[in-house]
């Protein structure tokens, strides 16, 4: 076993003409939910790797760099973020950077998967706490149906920790104009911020669907911060946007930043952000500014970019 454990290799397709591949020490857990096939890995290279269809999701060596850009930026930019909602994040660790912000009384997060919170909850150990506190309300369920469903429920801040964009999967609907428009705008609160993931961002990828992105949440709100960063295990830069409801309200410079960071939040320090950083991630480069700019195209349910890859329904009809 140990001699085939040093020839094992997992090889994933990144686009139609190229792959990558890693070794893997071991396999710690592979299973099958409802919606997908669940496997964690150890790695010589990124510890234990989280995957998803064969996706890598999560890794030990660089997931904080990708949470920590999720969550901080738009809990730090409200003034006092008291309640907050998760889409997707069934990793569990978007939730503990969340709470790692002492104003936050609830933490409401809806991933589909029981089958992954489950498995998270026990494995990831980095998370387990954050699946105990008494704070998060986890909800095995559709995100936006319970979105919808908060009749009487606002939030100061929502995160969208969706999986990508990708042709056949249902996700793709959460990144459209009317989901935007109808269901979180109508959900945030007074000055709320709303956060996306928004897939590759490099100078060679930024045009699949982080440009897209951008121009259809600036289609609702009234002013939204693009910024991007380059995370190992995705291969790529990764861009975020960051959505203010409030048209008066600007980003934050590096000393405000940091300021509020020492002020709000515990277990210090972070791993990755900080003020500086932060502002320096929203100097994208001149590739992926003009791209931004150019872009008209909108997101809407028959108009949509996708990823490489295929959902589950794109993927039975080949």
């Amino acid at each position: 076993m140990a001699e085939y454990a040093k020839r094992l290799w997992l090889e994933e397709d990144l686009g139609d003409d190229y792959r990558w591949s890693y070794r893997v020490s071991a396999v710690l857990f592979s299973g099958r939910s409802e919606y997908q096939e669940v496997d964690l890995v150890d790695t010589p290279t990124w510890g234990k790797v989280l995957l998803l269809d064969g996706k890598m999701q999560s890794t030990e060596a660089d997931e904080q760099v990708y949470h920590e850009l999720l969550v901080h930026p738009p809990l730090l930019h409200h003034p006092n973020p008291k309640r907050v909602y998760i889409m997707g994040g069934g990793e569990g660790a978007t939730a503990r950077e969340v709470l790692r912000h002492r104003s936050v009384e609830e933490v409401v997060m809806v991933d589909i998967d029981k089958v992954v919170t489950d498995f998270c909850a026990e494995h990831l150990h980095r998370n387990t706490a954050a699946f105990k506190d008494p704070r998060l309300k986890l909800i095995n369920d559709d995100a936006r149906a319970q979105l919808e469903a908060a009749a009487d429920a606002s939030f100061d801040v929502i995160i969208s920790d969706l999986a990508d964009p990708l042709d056949g999967g249902p996700c793709y609907q959460l990144y459209t104009q009317e989901f935007y428009s109808k269901v979180v705008a109508r959900k945030l609160a007074p000055g709320g911020i709303f956060i996306a993931q928004s897939g590759p961002a490099g100078f060679l990828s930024c045009r699949e669907v982080f440009s897209a992105i951008h121009s259809t949440l600036r289609s609702v709100f009234p002013s939204v911060v693009p910024y991007a960063q380059h995370i190992p295990s995705f291969c790529d830069a990764w861009g975020y946007n960051l959505v203010f409801t409030d048209p008066q309200q600007v980003p934050l410079d590096a000393e405000a930043l940091d300021a509020r960071i020492e002020e709000r939040i515990s277990n210090l320090p972070l791993h990755f952000l900080d003020g500086q950083t932060l502002v320096g991630l929203r100097q994208l480069n001149k590739v992926v500014r003009k791209a931004l700019a150019e872009e008209t195209e909108i997101y809407t349910a028959d108009n949509a970019r996708f990823i490489h890859g295929a959902g589950v329904k794109a993927a039975a009809a080949n």
